[in-house]
Formats: structure tokens, sequence, C-alpha cells
């Protein structure tokens, strides 16, 4: 691609702000809240021209039922549900043998997509907290969409005084699980430290500035901004690093390193300690290359077996957008249609 190329993409006409995929991650969950008692106009932008088409914002709580509990999930975790979500059968999910995470998963693939099909919504924005000392992430499948990488940088020039990071989990999209993978565009937006359960005022209002600064955008986009190309730093994610265990219980048998906790991207070096056994003894980090760790000693991942996940940092050159006009949209809708039918 040439650097100076303007890339022109789709109108944004309906976006959704998801909160409560995880019912214990409470920053997403009251933001949703509060949208909903807002019926019109507040979070989204007025028409300031007649034929100039409105944004469309859907404001949907992910899981009500792991909400109304204040956990996690209820039976199984809702955001890797999204996976093979297009060939489930509808008649196979009203069973009670079925995941309840499952039944709703299908819900909302059918309130916001289908995934993969030209009649999903056109970005999906899903809220949620880390116990970890992350900042505001942005968690993508995509190191080149670059509505999202434009979002990013916007959000990095709105909230100057708040650490931001794009995290790029290298999936293919038949293979990407999370509620967010279900748009045409879509992202997790990350933030914390936060215990779950819990609502830190600082936390909620930096999300809520972010949704805000999200939907500005995405305004300023469909009348026709022109978005200058730049570059951008992203985390592309390597690998995950379990807790030490005992090879019979397969007990944990130590924590991460003080060295190391609450130090999230913060390059960790070949023979850095790792982590700390509880008898007292350092372990070191026997990697062959620096890499940045993120997710350090997150909650949530100790059932799944991770005390921290390990990324590698490059700078990705984003090109200058704007949105199509009509004729190319109808272009683009034509593609579409014939892709589908293929």
């Amino acid at each position: 691609m040439e650097v100076d190329e303007v890339v022109c993409l789709p109108r944004l006409s309906r976006v959704a702000v998801c909160g409560g995929t995880h019912g214990n991650e409470l920053s997403g969950v009251y933001l949703v809240r509060e949208l909903l008692k807002v019926k019109k106009g507040v979070m989204e932008k007025e028409e300031e021209q007649e034929e100039e088409e409105p944004l469309s914002v859907l404001k949907v709580l992910s899981n009500p039922r792991a909400m109304q509990q204040c956990r996690r999930y209820v039976d199984t975790d809702l955001n890797r549900c999204f996976t093979h979500i297009v060939s489930l059968s509808p008649s196979g999910l009203t069973s009670g043998t079925v995941p309840y995470e499952m039944i709703r998963s299908r819900e909302l693939n059918a309130m916001l997509g289908p995934k993969g099909r030209s009649g999903a919504v056109d970005l999906v924005c899903d809220l949620h907290n880390t116990t970890a000392n992350m900042g505001l992430c942005l968690i993508a499948y995509s190191d080149c969409d670059w509505i999202c990488l434009h979002i990013f940088r916007h959000l990095q020039r709105k909230m100057p005084d708040i650490p931001m990071r794009y995290i790029h989990f290298e999936v293919s999209n038949k293979e990407s699980y999370s509620l967010d993978s279900v748009g045409k565009h879509g992202f997790a937006m990350e933030i914390g430290p936060q215990p779950h359960g819990v609502a830190r005022s600082t936390v909620y209002t930096a999300m809520k500035a972010g949704v805000q600064h999200m939907l500005d955008w995405v305004c300023f986009f469909n009348s026709g901004t022109l978005f200058e190309g730049e570059s951008v730093d992203v985390f592309t994610m390597i690998k995950h690093i379990d807790y030490p265990r005992d090879s019979e219980t397969r007990n944990i048998t130590a924590a991460v390193h003080p060295h190391l906790q609450d130090r999230d991207f913060c390059p960790l070096h070949p023979e850095d300690p790792l982590f700390q056994t509880f008898s007292g003894e350092t372990l070191r980090y026997k990697g062959n290359e620096p890499l940045y760790p993120f997710f350090i000693n997150e909650c949530a991942y100790y059932e799944k077996g991770i005390a921290l996940s390990l990324a590698r940092k490059r700078r990705v050159v984003i090109p200058t957008i704007r949105v199509q006009t009509e004729q190319e949209q109808a272009a683009h809708v034509q593609e579409l249609a014939s892709e589908e039918e293929e």
C-alpha cells in the first residue's frame, strides 16, 4: 500500500456498545445501564442535516443472569462462545443441558449479527474490566482493521493521561471466539485495574469517556472527515504462561514475582524474575527474547491456567481513511452480496 493512498471504507451506521458479557465486570454493566436510561440524543449524535443518516447505537446488557448473580458467567464463559455460532442449530439450543451462555450467544448473534454476514452491525465495542494493571486497552483480532486502529489513535489523543495500548490476538475470523467478533468491526475495551464485583469511579469515568470519544469518532468519520495516516504501536500476543504447579496435585506452587507484579507492558527480559515459589525461591523467565507481559495475575484467568500473557511490540503504519461516497458504498454492497452468494 502506498503511504499517501486514501482508503475509502463503508459508513458505520450501526454501532453496538455491550456491557456485562462478564457479569462481575461492573464498569460496563453500570455504563450500559446508564446509557439505556437515555432514550435519544445524549450519547448519540443528533442529525445535523436532514439528508444525513443518523447513527444507530445499540446498548446491550450481554449476560443478564451472570449480572444478576455478580458472577463472571453462569455455566460457561460467554466470551468464548462465538467461534462456531453460525453453525449452531437453533433447535439444538433449547435443551436444559445446554449451557445458558451458549443459548445467550445465539440470541446475541441474532441481535447483532449474523456473524460474518452483511447484516451484522458495523462496529461492536464490548466493555470489560481486568484486575491487571493494564490501563485502557483495545483488544482486536486484526492488526490491519483501519477503523479500530484509527479509533485507538483518536482515544490516545483525547485521553493523554491514561496509559493506552492496542492488543492484537492473531486469530482468524473463523476461529474468533468473543462477542466483538460478531460485528463487521469490533474490539474489546478493557480497563483496569479494578477488582471484579467492584465499581471504581476513576475506572468507570475512563470507560465512559472512551465510549463517548469512540462514538464521536464514528460520527466524524460518517460526516466525511479525512483521518490522516500515521503509525501505531501494536502488541501482538505470542503466548500464555501458566503458574508453576505440583506435578501430582496440579496445585499452584508459586505467585507472580513482586518485581513483575503490576508491571504490565514493561519489557520482560530473559532471566528476569518471573515467579516466587511459596517456599521463597525465585523462578526466572527462560525466553529467548524480551517480550511484553500483560494480564499479569488476572484473577479470572486462574481457572484458565494463565498467569500472564506475552506480546511482541511492533510499529504498524495505518493509512489515511475516509468514508465511501454513495456510489462507492453501492458498489461495495453489491460486491458483498456477490461474495455471500458464492
